[in-house]
């Protein structure tokens, strides 16, 4: 069975069938709605509900008052028909009073009608197979609302309306364009006909490859976006890593004592600074200790600093560890490492020597910690977290289509360049193709869908 013709069964299984679920947060509000899509939502709504109008006869995108059967409660139901509506199919929604009770006696009533409980993502997904969003855009939707930050909701908003979807609409073309010029040509074969100037066609995939190469780059700025920036707060036990989290925080969110190992598991908080989420991590001191759960802490401490993306080692004007210092940046190279000096306020005259990446600061009274935020700032503009490019990855799915297409035009080139059979060059550039439309869903398995689609929450 085809990957397509697994698709096409998959749409029509579920096309068949009418879904529901509440599409507002859980909990008591002023307002709940529940979402009614598939070939009989109209048919259902126009049984169960009692207006003025017929939901039957009534038109696209309008809105009605009314109660439901059973008087379960005056509600408002907006009516969608195919193909304008979210799913493509026809849809309803219906407003009431936001009561969990309501919404239960609602889907009972909306279940005993024939329509059943949608599942995660079910309404995105059918969105998807109707053609009113790429896979692309779905994704997007799922990280629109997880959003965590204004850069993260910004860049979600701009892959929703497609930009990525272009860039990579343009490469497909770019791709079918050179697939072209090979088919040609093997099309003459046995008359030895000659189209191609292969370092012309060499040069043709190498432009393309950069063009993949560009969004390839993205990923890690993505991962910022949509993720957050792991910034693990490490150093030798009372310099004030506690203090500096709740300076950084304007909360006193981690307990602070002058008695050593004070902190002993992992403290997690988050902070958007200019548009972009930090996850601040809290350690535990690291020191050699008999205390089994001490040792543990700083074991948990030492893994983190293993997968962050911005550390701050903190020592203090009395307590400069260069051993520790000299251990920290052999080992994370490829990490960004600030040094942060505490207890400023500690010194007798206001000077000292600071280095490059470090800065002097006091969590007790706050000085320096307008220099400690420029830091973070710093960072942003490093990594570009800012850039107007809107073409960017946001999840290993994506690179790994991205990073196969490449490694498949690679070996077409070197195809090309060892004087190999046409065929060999036309089956990577058919492989490259197929990885590129893998990204908007052109060409997915039902793994890949459920995989994607069963990570959103039920009620989109």
């Amino acid at each position: 069975m085809s990957i397509i013709f697994l698709n096409l069964h998959l749409f029509m299984t579920q096309n068949e069938d009418t879904i529901c679920a509440i599409i507002t947060p859980p909990g008591i509000g002023a307002v709940s709605v529940i979402r009614v899509s598939g070939p009989k939502a109209i048919e259902i709504g126009n049984k169960i509900f009692f207006g003025k109008s017929k939901l039957k006869d009534v038109a696209s995108y309008t809105i009605h008052y009314g109660s439901l059967e059973q008087n379960i409660d005056n509600v408002l139901v907006s009516v969608f028909r195919s193909p304008n509506s979210y799913t493509g199919e026809d849809s309803i929604e219906i407003s009431y009073h936001g009561s969990s009770l309501i919404s239960k006696k609602i889907l009972e009533l909306l279940i005993s009608n024939q329509a059943r409980l949608a599942e995660p993502g079910e309404f995105t997904k059918r969105a998807f197979l109707n053609g009113k969003l790429d896979l692309l855009q779905a994704e997007a939707v799922a990280e629109i609302i997880q959003s965590r930050s204004d850069t993260a909701l910004f860049r979600s908003k701009k892959q929703l309306d497609g930009f990525l979807s272009k860039k990579i609409d343009t490469i497909k073309n770019y791709l079918v364009e050179a697939m072209g010029l090979i088919e040609l040509e093997l099309d003459f074969v046995e008359e030895d006909l000659q189209f191609l100037d292969k370092s012309q066609l060499v040069q043709k995939i190498e432009t393309i490859i950069g063009h993949i190469e560009e969004i390839l780059s993205t990923y890690k700025t993505g991962k910022y976006i949509f993720d957050g920036v792991n910034t693990v707060i490490v150093g030798r036990p009372n310099v004030g890593k506690s203090s500096i989290l709740n300076r950084i925080l304007k909360d006193d969110r981690a307990i602070v004592s002058d008695i050593p190992g004070t902190t002993r598991d992992v403290i997690k908080e988050e902070i958007v600074i200019n548009g972009t989420l930090f996850r601040l991590y809290d350690t535990a001191g690291l020191r050699d200790s008999n205390d089994k759960i001490e040792e543990e802490g700083v074991k948990r401490a030492k893994n983190l600093i293993s997968k962050a993306d911005l550390v701050f080692f903190v020592t203090d004007i009395e307590n400069s560890d260069d051993r520790l210092d000299k251990y920290f940046r052999e080992s994370l190279d490829a990490k960004t490492i600030i040094k942060l000096i505490n207890k400023k306020d500690l010194l007798s005259v206001q000077t000292l020597d600071v280095e490059k990446n470090s800065v002097l600061v006091s969590a007790l009274t706050g000085d320096g910690f307008e220099d400690l935020f420029e830091k973070f700032n710093e960072f942003i503009e490093t990594n570009k977290i800012y850039t107007e490019d809107s073409s960017i990855i946001s999840n290993i799915r994506q690179f790994n289509s991205l990073k196969a297409a490449v490694d498949s035009l690679k070996n077409a080139i070197n195809s090309l360049e060892s004087n190999q059979s046409g065929e060999f060059v036309a089956l990577d550039m058919r492989k490259a193709i197929n990885h590129m439309k893998e990204l908007t869903g052109e060409i997915t398995s039902d793994d890949v869908l459920n995989a994607i689609f069963s990570k959103f929450c039920i009620g989109k």
